[in-house]
């Protein structure tokens, strides 16, 4: 079995397309098609069903699901621990979105100068998602928020950056103290579901301020540009450039302590690409 089939069949049932696997995959719609019929002859079974413009897996192809990755996983481990000399291989990362444009773009270029043979694909999301993912072994190692409870004795934590709590305003409104902006102006709440949020929730919560709620959203970045336009005040942690730069927005300190928000890298101690992730490592430390 051509294991480009399979790789073909979890992408199509990720996206529930065959036409979203064949633009990932840069080939046409007609091969993608072409790689399910061989992979349902080798199988012997249907794998795929179309329900209206989706396309969703079989009773079959449930059934073959985390086998099918853990067969893929197998055999792309197997490539790094035969590359004994140098680093070599794919390392399949997860990382929240401030982490991509603010730790991630330089370390990567370091990592591609001194070891090309080391192809990273990376895999946005928040916190809890990538490390739904890391459990399920569908990536090597993500760069996250730190989880909100002990981490299994099974994986291994790198902190990375510590990053305060402030608050965002816009600049008309600086000259009021932080609680009072916090109390009397409409609220951006950051994501209570996403772990960094609930470090923020915290905050309010034991300075017993009941802010006015009026959106809670799950990007950083927007609640920054909405802040900056006169929309409201947000609780944020002071994340890495870069930043949106609408000209009016100030950052300022809490009155109170505040818990930071740790971001780090989590792996698996076991995992056949701590190699990788050690690479990696050093050029974030660089």
């Amino acid at each position: 079995m051509d294991t480009r089939f399979l790789e073909t069949f979890l992408l199509v049932v990720e996206h529930g397309s065959l036409a979203e696997a064949s633009r990932r995959l840069a080939i046409t719609p007609a091969a993608v098609a072409q790689r399910m019929q061989a992979l349902e002859e080798d199988i012997g079974v249907p794998l795929l069903i179309r329900a209206g413009r989706q396309v969703r897996p079989t009773e079959a192809g449930l059934a073959i699901l985390d086998q099918s990755r853990r067969i893929l996983g197998d055999i792309r481990h197997l490539r790094i621990i035969a590359a004994k000399d140098e680093p070599s291989g794919d390392l399949r990362l997860g990382a929240i979105s401030t982490a991509l444009m603010g730790l991630l773009p330089s370390a990567l270029q370091r990592l591609r100068g001194s070891v090309p043979d080391v192809e990273v694909f990376l895999l946005p999301g928040t916190s809890n998602s990538l490390y739904q993912h890391l459990i399920e072994g569908t990536i090597d190692a993500a760069v996250l928020v730190r989880p909100p409870f002990t981490i299994p004795k099974t994986f291994e934590w790198r902190l990375l950056r510590s990053e305060r709590l402030v608050l965002l305003c816009p600049a008309g409104w600086s000259n009021v103290d932080a609680h009072s902006l916090l109390r009397t102006r409409p609220f951006l709440r950051y994501d209570r579901n996403n772990w960094g949020g609930r470090i923020a929730d915290h905050y309010l919560r034991t300075s017993a301020i009941t802010p006015r709620e009026w959106l809670e959203l799950v990007s950083l970045e927007a609640i920054a540009v909405m802040v900056s336009n006169g929309l409201g005040v947000a609780l944020v942690p002071d994340w890495p450039r870069p930043w949106p730069d609408p000209g009016d927005l100030v950052r300022m300190d809490l009155p109170l302590p505040a818990k930071p928000r740790e971001i780090g890298m989590l792996w698996p101690r076991s995992s056949p690409a701590r190699r990788l992730v050690s690479v990696l490592l050093e050029a974030l430390d660089a």
